[in-house]
């Protein structure tokens, strides 16, 4: 089974680490959306050892810190989701970090079921995608304001 996760290299990535790579969402949903994700194939949270939870989560925090800068707000949503049961669209496993502000989106508490309405729906493959030039230029951006903030991988 083909697995797009899979394919990302870190080229593609603006941090990472031993084990995993921050990629941007190439159809976001809201601005500054980016995904954390293992470098091999793992579908389950409950595959990675103790030290890769914490790894998984410690990267998480660098990405947010960075976004913080990128987008100039403070406010996150943090998403895992667990088999395809629970909205899980790619088979690989994969945090999402999206950077809320107010306004953003109609109710902000229910952001998920805000999402699952309409198109703009955290997996759905009908949101508008990045251009390979405008996600290049993207993670460009976001690779300069990391190494400005010495946010490390």
């Amino acid at each position: 089974m083909y697995c797009p996760f899979c394919d990302k290299g870190e080229s593609e990535s603006f941090l990472r680490s031993a084990n995993f790579l921050a990629i941007y969402n190439i159809a976001p949903v809201l601005p500054g959306h980016s995904l954390v994700i293992p470098k091999r194939h793992i579908e389950s949270l409950f595959e990675l050892t103790e030290d890769e939870v914490a790894e998984f989560m410690i990267l998480g925090r660098k990405v947010a810190t960075l976004l913080k800068k990128a987008v100039d707000t403070d406010a996150f949503d943090w998403a895992i989701q667990e088999k395809r049961e629970a909205g899980q669209s790619i088979p690989h496993l994969h945090m999402h970090i999206v950077p809320r502000k107010v306004g953003d989106l109609p109710n902000p508490g229910d952001w998920y079921q805000e999402l699952e309405k309409s198109e703009l729906h955290i997996d759905s493959p009908n949101r508008k995608k990045l251009t390979p030039e405008e996600m290049k230029k993207i993670v460009n951006q976001l690779r300069e304001l990391a190494a400005k903030y010495d946010i490390n991988n």
